[in-house]
C-alpha cells in the first residue's frame, strides 16, 4: 500500500512564518526531505523518529541530482508511510515542484501541496514595504535569476522587466544580475531604479541591502558572497525612512 506526500512550504527559514497545517504535519510524518534552507529550528518541529534527509541543492555545491530526489520521494511513499517533502519558501515557486509530483503521478502516489511564506513576502515585511501600489505598481512579477546551466536566461521578456510602474522580484540573483542589470538599463529602465538585496531573510543574519539598478549591479559584480538573497526592485524598493505612499483621498 502506497503512503501518502505532503510538499510542505517552510518559509524563508524563521520557524514561527510555518503555518498550522505545516506543523502537524511534520509532526505526522514518518520520514522527512528536506532543502538547506529549511534545516535549522525547523526540524525541530519534526516527529522525533521522523528519518530527516537533506536533499538541498546550492549553486556552486555539489548537490543530489533532482531524479534522485524524486525516486526518494517515491521509495519511501511506496513503504505505506507519510512523507514530508519540505521546500523553503513556497514549493511552487522555483520549488521545482512539478518535477516531484510528476513522479508521483506516475508512480500512483498522492499527495498534497501546502503553501509557504515565499521569500518576496518575506523580504518586503522585513523591509517595511509593500508589494502593490494602487497608481504605480499595479503589478507584480517573479522572475529566476539562472536558467538550468546556471546562466541569466536567453528569453526573458525584458519589455516586461523594465516597466517602471511594477515591483520585479528576482530569485537566486546575486551571480547574474549584472548582466541583467545592464540589460534592462539598455532596455530604458532608468539606472537610478530603486533596488533592494534582502539576504538570509527572517534569520538572525538577515541584511538589507537598499540600492539602485546600477549600483546594486556594481557591488555585486565584484562580490556576491554566499548567503540566499533575493532582489527587488521597482518604485516600491525604498528604505522605509525614505518611503512616501500614496496620498490619494477617498477609499
Amino acid at each position: 500500500m502506497n503512503g501518502f506526500v505532503s510538499f510542505v512550504g517552510s518559509g524563508p527559514g524563521d520557524p514561527e512564518l510555518l503555518t498550522l497545517k505545516a506543523l502537524n504535519r511534520l509532526k505526522d510524518a514518518k520520514v522527512v526531505l528536506f532543502d538547506d534552507l529549511s534545516s535549522g529550528q525547523i526540524l525541530d518541529h519534526a516527529n522525533s523518529d521522523a528519518n530527516l534527509i537533506g536533499v538541498g541543492k546550492r549553486a556552486g555545491r555539489r548537490s543530489p541530482k533532482q531524479y534522485h530526489v524524486s525516486q526518494l520521494l517515491v521509495d519511501y511513499a511506496s513503504q505505506g508511510v507519510k512523507v514530508v517533502r519540505l521546500k523553503s519558501g513556497d514549493p511552487g515557486i522555483f520549488g521545482r515542484l512539478e518535477e516531484e509530483i510528476n513522479a508521483l503521478r506516475w508512480a500512483k502516489i498522492n499527495f498534497e501541496i501546502i503553501p509557504g511564506v515565499t521569500a518576496a513576502s518575506a523580504a518586503a515585511a522585513v523591509a517595511s514595504m509593500p508589494l502593490t501600489r494602487r497608481t504605480s505598481a499595479r503589478r507584480l512579477q517573479f522572475m529566476t535569476g539562472h536558467d538550468i546551466a546556471g546562466l541569466l536566461p536567453n528569453d526573458l521578456n525584458l519589455k516586461a522587466l523594465a516597466d517602471p510602474l511594477c515591483t520585479s522580484v528576482i530569485y537566486m540573483p546575486k551571480r547574474t544580475f549584472p548582466d541583467l542589470a545592464k540589460l534592462l538599463i539598455m532596455k530604458g529602465l532608468h539606472k537610478d531604479t530603486n533596488a533592494l538585496l534582502a539576504e538570509s531573510v527572517s534569520l538572525p543574519e538577515q541584511k538589507l541591502t537598499y540600492s539602485t539598478l546600477e549600483k546594486l549591479a556594481q557591488k555585486l559584480a565584484a562580490d556576491t558572497g554566499s548567503a540566499p538573497g533575493i532582489i527587488l526592485f521597482g518604485p516600491l524598493a525604498y528604505k522605509a525612512d525614505q518611503y512616501v505612499g500614496e496620498t490619494l483621498d477617498g477609499t
